[in-house]
Order: structure tokens, then C-alpha cells, then sequence
């Protein structure tokens, strides 16, 4: 049992770590460390569906629709599984993991506390880990970065009247993160699309139904009566047969 259980996890983990700069132990989505963050400007707290789609070195594509929250620095991602695109799970596993309850996910980055939170309804259960932070950027905020802004252009973005941006944002450690982005004229200039490289492949995050109010802080902890592990095989060896033992 113990073995199929390396197995299935290891698909899980291939399915959804898919992150932004993503770093070991970050949660799957968006990694919206403070470089980051700094796209935002003013906008230190919304909500809003996304399309968020990668191409890796190969040029395989995925696209990982869901809904997000953002507020003061933390992040909130809703997916489910059945409806990620392009690097497709095999069926078989998609089914065992909604017999698991495994096939809605909701990631929570606690930038504040240095956690994330990888919690599954159907389960009823999360997975707390830390955030690692190394180098001189460890634990700096969006307002540790600075932005230099170049205007490429002026689009329309589902609606929305664009500028579009050529960003390179400065960390404290002097290392630099470009993106292309499109700031909504009507919005803020809240950035409805963000394009950029990743090692190896590229990234794209569009932004739709935003809203601009600062969602319930709320959010961004998990259910205090959901059972708490310490890492995915720990969890996954307390629900054998898709059953808790709890």
C-alpha cells in the first residue's frame, strides 16, 4: 500500500506544483512572493477568477484555471483538478483522487507567518509546511522592491482598456524579475494580464471579475475543525482506500 501511495503522490505533485519562481515547498499556483506583489501597486487586496497557464522547456502547455485571493502580502488559490488543461492527469488518477476527496484544492501562501496551506475539502484536511526564504531578499515586503515602468503600447483586455507595460522589478538583493504587463485604465491600473519567463518556459496570469475590495482576512486560514499533517504522504497514509482512520 505504502508504495502505491509514493506513486499516487508523486502524480499529485507533478499536477500541481506549477508556481511563479516557484521555490521547494512553495504551493501550487501563482507564487506571489513580493517581487511579485509589486506589479499590484496599490492594490494590496482583491479577488478575481484566473487563467493561469505555463509553458515548460518542451514547450508542453497547462492551463490551471481557478479563483484567487490577495490581501497585505497573502495569497489564496481554488482549483479543481477536472478542469486543469494541457498536461492532462490520466483519468485513472483523477478518479482515485476524487474518491479521495482529492480533487478540489485550495492553497493558502501566509507570507506574514512564513506558512502555506494546502487544504482539501473533500477530506476535510490540510497540509501545513514553511515557506523557505534564503538570501538577502528573505523576508522583504513589495515595498523593499522597486519598479522601472516603460510604456509599450495601449490594448484592450477582455473589455479593458489597457496600458501595456514593459516592468523590471529590483529586488534588495539586486536581482531583477521582467514582466510584460497590461495595467486596466478602469481598474485602478490593476494588472489584468502578466506575462513572463520562467526557467526553461514562460508564464502568463489573466485576471478576470476582479474586484477590488479586500477580501475577509478569514480566507487565508485554514478551517479550525479540518485535521492539520505535517506533509502529503502523511496524509495521504491516514486516508488508505480513500477512508480516514482518524
Amino acid at each position: 500500500m505504502k508504495k502505491h501511495l509514493v506513486v499516487f503522490g508523486s502524480l499529485i505533485v507533478g499536477f500541481t506544483l506549477v508556481t511563479a519562481r516557484a521555490q521547494p515547498g512553495s504551493p501550487p499556483g501563482p507564487s506571489f512572493d513580493a517581487a511579485l506583489a509589486k506589479l499590484f501597486g496599490d492594490n494590496s487586496g482583491f479577488s478575481a477568477t484566473l487563467e493561469f497557464h505555463t509553458t515548460g522547456p518542451s514547450g508542453e502547455e497547462m492551463t490551471m484555471p481557478g479563483k484567487i485571493a490577495f490581501l497585505d502580502g497573502n495569497a489564496r488559490f481554488e482549483i479543481e483538478m477536472a478542469k486543469m488543461q494541457g498536461r492532462r492527469m490520466p483519468p485513472e488518477a483523477l478518479a482515485r483522487m476524487k474518491q479521495m476527496g482529492m480533487d478540489k484544492m485550495i492553497t493558502i501562501s501566509r507570507r506574514d507567518k512564513k506558512l502555506a496551506y494546502i487544504i482539501y475539502p473533500g477530506m476535510q484536511a490540510y497540509v501545513e509546511q514553511a515557506i523557505p526564504e534564503a538570501g538577502a531578499g528573505a523576508g522583504a515586503t513589495a515595498a523593499d522592491y522597486k519598479a522601472e515602468v516603460t510604456k509599450l503600447g495601449e490594448e484592450t483586455i477582455d473589455g479593458h482598456d489597457c496600458v501595456k507595460n514593459k516592468v523590471v522589478v529590483t529586488g534588495p538583493d539586486g536581482a531583477t524579475h521582467e514582466s510584460t504587463v497590461w495595467n486596466a485604465t478602469d481598474l485602478k491600473k490593476f494588472p489584468v494580464k502578466i506575462e513572463m519567463a520562467m526557467k526553461g518556459g514562460a508564464m502568463v496570469m489573466l485576471y478576470k471579475e476582479v474586484k477590488l475590495e479586500k477580501p475577509d482576512a478569514a480566507q487565508f486560514d485554514p478551517p479550525a475543525d479540518f485535521q492539520k499533517y505535517d506533509n502529503m504522504m502523511g496524509l495521504m497514509m491516514s486516508r488508505r482506500g480513500g477512508l480516514p482512520t482518524r
